[in-house]
């Protein structure tokens, strides 16, 4: 496979190439997941920036209108990856968004062009048995699975002091627990193989916390430091583990989000609404991927300084999250 990249120098493509990286399985929940197997004909090159989760009202759920394949980041992800020679298996609650998908997909390419239409496997990444059923359907599409891109998500607004512990345990059991049991699920056919690459794209709030958005954060915390210590117990197995933490895209996240009572959100956060499109997010994941990148942190200036903030000068950034959390709590009571 040679990699497209006018950043790669002529040793970099042989060695690329002499590796044969790739990419099956790129997952994605609550609405769609996608599973890749076979190398890729080509990596494009794009600005990095990912997100994660799905719109809800995509997950058969009831929320709102059903929306097109189109409108979902993680199928213009779909589309990036069929365009670039990667065979799919679709996967996620809706069956009927599924076909859609795979129909479109398919009339994407031009009749000459020889095509497969994608699997699709059905099943709900919060039902840790069924997760376990689905990884063998999943594994018996191609017999392997190159790489598993672990796309959980289900976003969350709500003060502590008014959210349910039932709602927290949502939250974590979606974008924790369930992308956890799907890992476990296929990572020893990779450890069989000694070939994989397992990526989990989680998020800024993965690295650092944002008031009302606790439940959130903590399940990307968590996120965060399983696949950190996956990267370094299967290193000697040959397997690679990429995190990505992404900022803000422009998706129906946040309206889909959950409230502390459990209710749905409703609203298009101003940060959600001025972020970068679902296309540019699927050429980054397909940048960091091709790469093996270990970790990759998405975002623009403020976000990535409050990293560092984090890290190099806590007081300062305790300091301004406290500033945050009242001028939020004084603008909803205004």
């Amino acid at each position: 496979m040679k990699l497209i990249d006018h950043g790669f120098s002529g040793r970099q493509e042989k060695s690329a190439e002499k590796e044969g990286h790739g990419l099956d399985h790129l997952y994605s929940h609550p609405a769609l997941a996608l599973w890749l197997s076979g190398h890729l004909r080509s990596l494009p090159v794009a600005a990095v920036d990912s997100h994660e989760g799905l719109p809800e009202e995509c997950c058969g759920s009831g929320h709102g209108r059903h929306l097109r394949p189109g409108e979902r980041w993680v199928s213009e992800c779909a589309k990036a990856f069929y365009a670039a020679g990667a065979k799919l298996v679709l996967c996620g609650r809706n069956v009927e968004a599924l076909e859609e998908l795979a129909q479109e997909l398919m009339a994407s390419h031009s009749p000459q062009k020889k095509t497969h239409k994608p699997f699709t496997v059905t099943f709900d990444l919060a039902d840790s048995e069924a997760i376990v059923a689905a990884g063998a359907e999943i594994l018996q599409c191609f017999g392997y699975v190159d790489i598993l891109i672990n796309n959980a998500g289900i976003s969350y607004r709500g003060a502590i002091v008014d959210t349910t512990v039932d709602v927290d345990k949502k939250v974590m059991e979606t974008n924790y627990f369930g992308t956890v049991a799907l890992t476990k699920a296929l990572l020893p056919s990779m450890i069989k193989r000694r070939r994989g690459h397992i990526v989990a794209i989680s998020s800024i709030q993965g690295r650092i916390g944002i008031p009302f958005r606790s439940a959130y954060a903590a399940s990307k915390h968590a996120t965060q430091a399983f696949f950190d210590c996956l990267r370094a117990e299967v290193k000697q197995d040959e397997i690679e583990v990429t995190v990505i933490s992404p900022g803000y895209i422009h998706t129906n996240l946040s309206i889909n989000a959950i409230t502390g009572d459990g209710s749905r959100y409703g609203a298009m956060d101003r940060n959600t609404a001025q972020g970068r499109s679902p296309a540019e997010v699927a050429q980054d994941v397909l940048v960091a991927v091709g790469k093996k990148k270990k970790e990759v942190v998405v975002a623009d200036w403020v976000p990535s300084l409050a990293i560092y903030l984090r890290s190099l000068a806590p007081g300062l950034f305790f300091s301004i999250m406290a500033s945050r959390a009242r001028k939020e709590r004084k603008s909803k009571d205004s």
